[in-house]
């Protein structure tokens, strides 16, 4: 517990800008030398996470060069035209951008690529950024329950849990529209006075064309995620063809060269999600697994599914890691519901604190490094507000799901 939190605190602070993994790879060397973990737990916890980190490397390589090809400049241009001189109406176009680009590219690419675009929109217009930058911190968490390859703690449940890939999504269609909606809602009280004021003018900029071979690309890679889940491949194999395609274009037209491509990656960061992966399998060696064991209920039923998923949202505040809860549902044998409902504990509930997850924690920094600043009492009251108003009838909504689609 002592290594996690060391872990987990440098991960926040990040001492003179050092990456995660300058103190989580020495944690999880240390862990294993003095036993914590054996070395056959530890290689175990490696390969596990393998596949998973070689999908996120992938994305996060499809992510940036999108954003090379112009994509999100051209999504900033957009939602600036269809504002017309109305904040809530940007706010709309962020939910709805936001929720697509998490749910497809991951949560990663609207919290690292989104969100400066939307802060640069907004001072563009003349409007308050905060509503619009809170968007792209809550979303990059509620919006990431769609697909099993939205983030990774769906893909660690999901690789355990049974469900095909269009199962999954099916099921999870219906909470997931659900608590984008209850948030929305949520942002549009919360922020009244902001959304209400006039903007100064509509932007008279003429938008960018839309990248059309990104987009196809994109389009490629989601239904590649659909057949190689339907043959059995893993879906890391239809993102890394993505990728590829992007990149391999970049370089043959000198917008990128082989370093950009391995940096784009963010090679430091796996191996941060590595490391970090087993010291938290040594905490769950050590009595963690039981616990979760003795509370997490079993069964289908809607009060079962609403107290299994507020227990997940509540210890997705206390323990920030790669490995949560949803996994160890899978890992406890039980059915596709609870798993589901731990995952949307898991997805929404960060949204409560700035330790709710590595995604919030990132989107705080890239706002501070723009010059924007957000308060931890604000953050947390639209999060009293935003959680609860999402997490139960999103909950409700997979009890209909499970009833009309089947788990």
């Amino acid at each position: 517990m002592a290594l996690l939190a060391a872990v987990l605190v440098w991960a926040v602070l990040r001492p003179r800008g050092l990456p995660e993994a300058v103190l989580a790879v020495p944690a999880a060397g240390l862990a294993v030398a003095v036993g914590v973990i054996s070395p056959d737990h530890a290689w175990e916890e490696i390969q596990r996470l393998g596949p998973v980190v070689g999908f996120l490397a992938a994305v996060l390589v499809l992510a940036h060069f999108c954003d090379v090809e112009g994509l999100f400049t051209a999504c900033g241009a957009w939602m600036a035209r269809w504002a017309a001189g109305r904040p809530a109406r940007l706010l709309t176009a962020v939910f709805a951008l936001a929720s697509v680009i998490t749910a497809v590219l991951s949560l990663d690419a609207t919290v690292v690529l989104l969100t400066p675009v939307v802060l640069a929109t907004a001072t563009r217009l003349g409007v308050q950024a905060r509503p619009h930058l809170y968007a792209c911190a809550h979303l990059s968490n509620t919006a990431s329950l769609l697909l099993p390859v939205s983030n990774l703690t769906n893909l660690l449940a999901f690789t355990a849990s049974g469900l095909s890939f269009t199962r999954f999504a099916a099921l999870m269609a219906l909470p997931w529209l659900v608590a984008i909606g209850a948030e929305y809602l949520v942002f549009r009280r919360f922020f009244d006075e902001e959304l209400t004021a006039p903007l100064p003018s509509p932007d008279p900029a003429r938008p960018p064309e839309l990248p059309l071979f990104a987009l196809i690309t994109v389009g490629c890679t989601l239904a590649g995620f659909v057949v190689a889940s339907a043959l059995g491949i893993a879906p890391a194999w239809a993102a890394l063809a993505g990728a590829l395609v992007l990149a391999v274009r970049a370089l043959l037209r000198r917008r990128a060269t082989p370093l950009t491509v391995v940096r784009s990656a963010a090679p430091a960061f796996l191996a941060f999600v590595l490391a970090l992966g087993v010291v938290v399998r040594a905490v769950v060696d050590h009595g963690l697994a039981d616990a979760l064991h003795r509370v997490l209920p079993d069964g289908s039923g809607l009060l079962t599914l609403l107290g299994v998923a507020a227990l997940a949202a509540v210890l997705a505040n206390i323990v920030t890691t790669p490995r949560r809860p949803g996994a160890a549902a899978a890992d406890r044998g039980a059915g596709p519901g609870a798993v589901l409902a731990v995952l949307l504990g898991v997805n929404i509930g960060p949204n409560l604190t700035y330790a709710g997850s590595l995604a919030t924690l990132l989107w705080r920094r890239i706002v501070q490094q723009h010059g924007h600043r957000v308060g931890v009492g604000e953050f947390t009251r639209l999060g009293l507000l935003a959680v609860p108003a999402a997490l139960v009838p999103a909950v409700v909504a997979l009890w209909l799901s499970l009833r009309v689609v089947g788990g």
